[in-house]
Order: C-alpha cells, then sequence, then structure tokens
C-alpha cells in the first residue's frame, strides 16, 4: 500500500517516541535490548493491522470482520511471543519456559498496539477531512460560479424586452440605454470575474445600473441613490446589490406607469457595510412572482456561500412598500 512521504516520516517518528518510551529503564538509565524487540515485533504486527485490517474492514464499515482479524492477530503475536520469542532470547529460565497467562499477556501486547493504531486511525481520520474540506471548498466554487452565471442572462432578459419596446417607438434614447448597457455588461462579464472586487468599483458600476434604469422611467416618478461614509481599500462579492435594485425596478414597473418611487442608499459603519432598497408598487397578480424571482433567489444563496455569519438579509412587504435591508461585514483588500 503506498503512503505519501509525511505519513511515512508520522510513523517513523510515532514508531521511534512509542520504542523509547516503553522500552526505556529508568533505574538502569538506558533501553532494554530484549522489550526494544518485542516492541518491534509488536510494531510489525500494528502495520498488519492499521495498513490492511483497518481500510479492508473498519473503514467500510465491517466491525465484526475487523474485530475477529484484529483477535486473530493479537492472539498470533501473544503465541509467537510466549512460544518462540521468549524461549529463544530466555532459555532454560522461567520467563522462557512458562505461560503468564492471557490477562498479563495482553497487558504487555494491547497498550503499544493500541497507542500505534489509534494514531494511525487518528491520521487517516484528518486526512478524510482535509479530502472533504477541499471537496465542499470545490463545491462551492463551483455553485458560485454557476449562480454568478444566471445574473448576465438574467439582466439581459429584463433590459433586452425594455430596448425592444424602446426600439419600437424609435426612441432617441436608444442609443444611449445600448451604450449603457455595454458598460454594465462588460463589467459583469470582464472585469467581476473575481470573487471579490473593490467596493468603491462595485457602487460605480451600480450608480450606471442605476442611470440605465432611469432612462426608462424617465418622468414617471422619482430615483433616489444616495452614498456616505465609504471607506476606502474595503472589498465586496460583485453583483449582490444589483439583483435588489434591479427586482426594485422591476416591481414597481410592474404594476403602476405612474407616482414610482425607489430609495436607495448605501452607508458604512467601520468595516460594515448597510445597504436599503425601497420601492412602492401597486399591487396586481404577478407582482408575487416579480418579488421571488430567479435573482433574490440567486442572490440569497450567495449570501450564505460567501458570508456566512456575516450578513443579516430582511425583506419587508407591506402597506404597497417593498423594503430590503442588507448588511455585510467586509474585509479589505
Amino acid at each position: 500500500m503506498l503512503i505519501s512521504r509525511k505519513e511515512l516520516i508520522f510513523q517513523i517518528v510515532l514508531h521511534l517516541i512509542v520504542l523509547l518510551f516503553f522500552s526505556f529503564n529508568k533505574h538502569e538509565g538506558g533501553i532494554d535490548i530484549d522489550r526494544a524487540i518485542f516492541l518491534l515485533f509488536y510494531s510489525a504486527a500494528t502495520v498488519i493491522i492499521t495498513y490492511y485490517l483497518m481500510p479492508k474492514y473498519l473503514y467500510k464499515k465491517k466491525y465484526w470482520q475487523f474485530f475477529i482479524a484484529f483477535g486473530l492477530v493479537v492472539t498470533a503475536v501473544i503465541l509467537l511471543e510466549e512460544l518462540v520469542l521468549e524461549p529463544l532470547m530466555f532459555p532454560n529460565t522461567k520467563r522462557g519456559n512458562s505461560f503468564p497467562g492471557v490477562y498479563l499477556s495482553l497487558l504487555g501486547v494491547l497498550p503499544v498496539m493500541t497507542i500505534l493504531s489509534g494514531c494511525k486511525f487518528g491520521w487517516d481520520a484528518l486526512q478524510k477531512q482535509a479530502e472533504i474540506d477541499e471537496l465542499q471548498s470545490t463545491i462551492q466554487e463551483s455553485e458560485l460560479q454557476f449562480l454568478r452565471s444566471q445574473i448576465n442572462p438574467h439582466f439581459l432578459f429584463n433590459n433586452l424586452n425594455n430596448l425592444y419596446s424602446y426600439a419600437l417607438q424609435n426612441s432617441p434614447k436608444t442609443p444611449e440605454i445600448i451604450l449603457e448597457m455595454s458598460g454594465v455588461l462588460r463589467y459583469m462579464l470582464y472585469e467581476s470575474k473575481e470573487q471579490f472586487v473593490p467596493l468603491k468599483k462595485e457602487l460605480e458600476q451600480l450608480d450606471n445600473f442605476i442611470k440605465l434604469y432611469k432612462l426608462q422611467i424617465e418622468d414617471r416618478g422619482q430615483v433616489r441613490f444616495e452614498t456616505s461614509n465609504i471607506g476606502a481599500g474595503y472589498k465586496i462579492a460583485p453583483l449582490i446589490l444589483i439583483v435588489f435594485i434591479e427586482n426594485a425596478f422591476k416591481h414597481s414597473q410592474s404594476g403602476q406607469s405612474s407616482d414610482i418611487e425607489i430609495d436607495i442608499s448605501v452607508k458604512m459603519d467601520n468595516s460594515v457595510l448597510e445597504f436599503y432598497c425601497k420601492n412602492n408598487f401597486e399591487a396586481v397578480p404577478s407582482l408575487d412572482t416579480v418579488a421571488k424571482g430567479i435573482g433574490l433567489q440567486n442572490v440569497q444563496k450567495r449570501l450564505q456561500l460567501l458570508y456566512p455569519n456575516k450578513h443579516k438579509l430582511e425583506i419587508k412587504d407591506e402597506n404597497k412598500s417593498y423594503d430590503v435591508y442588507l448588511r455585510l461585514e467586509l474585509e479589505k483588500v
């Protein structure tokens, strides 16, 4: 069975420590050669247990087979020790010619084999946990990439419909909308590929995105966007806040054609970012679908992955007002 270099070094050091500990004679201040030989014999038997029986039975949850095989190995070790090693090493002595009994034999064999096997079991558990952590990290990264990939089609779908309406009307604002869309898409496709981006860069693109949607509202309402106390050097996951803003515009416009009010604010308190987004709406049957669309599901999953225990999201839907409050604990670049 192939083992890594780290594990080989670990096993050598472990066996040496156990060898020195159990074979050291404190009365004479040296190593008992006979005890060292027995310990090497126990170590060899433990290698069979840890590198053959444990992978073959214990790790495959064949517990009865493992304990039976373990008992057979221990029995074989005791028999070989009492019938072969001791007569050879202590001929014509009481120790070489007598059997002390099962209990005393087990007291000599089990402590060493248990320590060595237990350390091997702990090593394997640590390696397995490392593999699980790496796999979870890979799965998380894949899920994040998938969730982020959904944002661009979602953005395109919503805005191409609006652009189509303006094109049918031959609106002079059509080229301006295309230009704004181009800038936002450039950021989404090329500049936001990292897991985290500078906060100020994200807010700049947020402002561009809001300008794009304000073109569609025209004089049908008011849109307010404010930022305050934005600290320098902080980073944020890209395309988080944009989902709530997109939802606010779509939510308001789906139910009413005038008196639209959307208030957006971003402020910081030390390293904590507080995001507020509020929009009014008129209740229609389709609005529930709008408010609970793919964008909100997407961002909630991303927040759980990227900011575990570091975010607070509150969404209130009452009195024809849809309020979003997001609190994020940010880190510096």
